[in-house]
């Protein structure tokens, strides 16, 4: 196989991205051109300070951390001249159905960015054609106990390589590499409004964060009727948006935090562990 032309690292800053960049660093890996870190502009402020550690880290040993994005996703739904790229809100039927919108936010926040910044850096942006044989590996964190998740790139010019597969390694080992190097707080990657948080997130971001909270309570009260776009449009939505399950407002859940395996894994470009859902049958305005 012809070597790759570069080696980038999908860097979504929880605990398994972080510990690729981390084995990187110390050699026990091969290194990486560039980590990349899809920006939604809407991951919580924990995120964004480990982040900034590891950019310090990573460019002390000579790797560059680059983000890159495709827009601010609260802000995008909620701007009625910006195409929504649906996200799984809980849907309530007039009658009492209850189901999910699409989920298209991943694809178009996280996946479509890295894409284009590979393009880039190959030398070939959209929409040239890339040569064949001109590839780059982008090594992905999926671990041992996630190998159902572990799928080949659908463009020629990348390769999705999983490391921690190669090494054998399960979620536990990473928490325990990274708890011995002082990394023992690396937060779970997602958007402060993902609607598959749970209960214990929830609660935690009300007692801890309350301005990430009121965020999330504001943003979960204007999706009410679906996407802007589609209301400012005229096209009627039967049946409303909640980013709980229990589909009430936010600030109105009975929040019931159970226990959770301490290896629960975030959501990264490639690997959110939630079954994709179904589309929601509340008629027009869902995307």
């Amino acid at each position: 196989m012809t070597p790759p032309t570069i080696r980038l690292l999908s860097l979504g800053a929880g605990v398994q991205s972080t510990t690729l960049l981390l084995l990187a660093v110390e050699g026990r890996i091969a290194r990486f051109d560039a980590a990349v870190f899809a920006d939604t502009s809407w991951e919580p402020m924990a995120v964004y300070r480990h982040l900034d550690r590891l950019i310090g880290i990573a460019e002390r040993a000579g790797i560059e951390v680059v983000r890159v994005s495709t827009g601010d996703i609260r802000a995008d739904a909620l701007d009625p001249k910006h195409r929504f790229a649906s996200m799984p809100l809980f849907t309530l039927g007039p009658t009492g159905e209850r189901g999910m919108a699409r989920r298209q936010c991943t694809s178009e926040y996280k996946i479509k960015p890295i894409k284009a910044e590979v393009r880039r850096r190959l030398g070939y942006p959209h929409p040239t054609r890339v040569p064949a044989g001109v590839r780059a590996d982008v090594a992905i964190g999926i671990s041992l106990d996630e190998i159902g998740r572990a799928r080949d790139s659908d463009v020629g010019y990348m390769r999705n390589v999983f490391p921690l597969l190669d090494l054998g390694w399960r979620r536990t080992d990473c928490l325990r590499f990274l708890a011995e190097h002082g990394y023992a707080d690396t937060p779970k990657s997602s958007c402060v409004g993902c609607p598959f948080h749970d209960d214990r997130f929830w609660a935690d971001l009300k007692a801890n964060s309350p301005a990430e909270w009121a965020d999330a309570v504001g943003f979960d009260r204007a999706i009410r009727n679906g996407s802007a776009r589609a209301n400012a449009e005229g096209h009627p939505l039967r049946g409303e948006f909640f980013l709980h399950r229990a589909r009430v407002p936010l600030d109105e859940v009975v929040l019931r935090p159970r226990p959770q395996p301490a290896d629960a894994p975030g959501c990264g470009p490639w690997t959110c562990s939630h079954e994709e859902p179904v589309i929601a049958g509340t008629g027009r305005g869902v995307a």
